[in-house]
C-alpha cells in the first residue's frame, strides 16, 4: 500500500509561501520562543534579578537566533521553502546578527567586559551552526542542544548575576537535556515534512486489526509532543519571571 504525502509543510507552523507569510514562517515562532524561554528561565534563576538586564538580553538573543540563524539557515538549505531571495536573507542575516553583538558588546561596557565574550561566541555558533563549517562539525545533535539550550540559559543568567555559579551550570545541563530531546523529537519530523515523497506499509497487530502507514503515523505523536513542549518550557519562563516580579 502506498500512501502519497501529498507535499507536507515543511513545518507545522509554516504559512503559505509569499509576501508577509515568508517572514513570519522564517522566524520559527515555536522554536524561537522556546530557546528564548531558556534566556529567562537563567535570568529569573540569578540571585538578584532584573527586567532591566533581561530585556536587552531577550532582544539581542531574539536578534541572534529568531532572525539571523534562521536566515543563514534558509539561504544555506532552503528548509522551509520561502520565496526570500538570497539576497534578503543575506541582509537580514548581517543586519541582526550585527545588532545583536552591539548590544552585547553595549552592555558588556554597561554592565561587565565578559558579557563581550558571550556577544563573540555566540556569533560564532550562528555562523558555524547555521552554515555547517568545517563540514558540519558544528551542526550536530550535542551542537545543537548546547548553543540553543545551554548557552542561553547561562547567558540569560551571566547577564543578570555578572557570575556563574554551581545553580547556573546545572540550570544548564537542565536546558541541554530538554534540547537535545527536542533534537530527538524533531528530526523525524523534518525528515517526513521535507524529504518523504510518498509512505508506504501496513501496521499488523496481534489482534488481527490493520492499520495503514501514513505521514500521520510516522510523525503525528512526535509533533504532538514537540508542541506541548514548547507550551511547557514557555510556561515555565513565564510563570520564573513573574515570580520574580511580584
Amino acid at each position: 500500500m502506498t500512501v502519497s504525502a501529498e507535499a507536507p509543510r515543511p513545518a507545522f507552523y509554516a504559512l503559505a509561501p509569499g509576501s508577509w507569510r515568508d517572514y513570519a514562517t522564517l522566524l520559527h515562532p515555536p522554536y524561537t520562543a522556546w530557546h528564548l524561554s531558556y534566556v529567562a528561565i537563567g535570568a529569573a534563576l540569578a540571585p538578584d534579578f532584573r527586567l532591566s538586564r533581561l530585556l536587552p538580553t531577550l532582544a539581542a538573543f531574539f536578534l541572534a537566533v529568531g532572525i539571523g540563524a534562521h536566515a543563514l539557515d534558509e539561504l544555506h538549505s532552503r528548509p522551509l521553502r520561502t520565496e526570500l531571495g538570497s539576497g534578503t536573507l543575506a541582509l537580514l542575516a548581517v543586519l541582526s546578527i550585527a545588532s545583536a553583538v552591539a548590544i552585547g558588546f553595549y552592555t558588556a561596557f554597561a554592565w561587565s567586559p565578559w558579557i563581550a565574550v558571550f556577544a563573540a561566541l555566540g556569533a560564532f555558533i550562528v555562523c558555524a551552526y547555521n552554515l555547517e563549517l568545517l563540514g558540519g562539525r558544528f551542526h550536530t545533535d550535542a551542537w545543537f542542544a548546547l548553543s540553543w539550550g545551554a548557552f542561553p540559559l547561562v547567558t540569560g543568567f551571566f547577564a543578570v548575576a555578572e557570575t556563574i555559579t554551581p545553580a547556573a551550570i546545572a540550570a544548564g545541563a537542565f536546558a541541554f537535556a530538554f534540547s537535545l530531546a527536542q533534537r530527538r523529537l524533531s528530526t523525524q519530523v523534518r525528515h517526513v515534512r521535507r524529504h518523504v515523497s510518498e509512505v508506504r506499509g501496513t501496521i499488523l497487530r496481534h489482534d488481527g486489526s490493520s492499520e495503514e502507514v501514513s505521514v500521520e503515523t510516522l510523525i503525528g505523536a512526535d509533533e504532538r509532543a514537540l508542541k506541548l513542549l514548547t507550551a511547557a518550557i514557555v510556561l515555565l519562563a513565564l510563570s520564573l519571571v513573574m515570580m520574580r516580579l511580584a
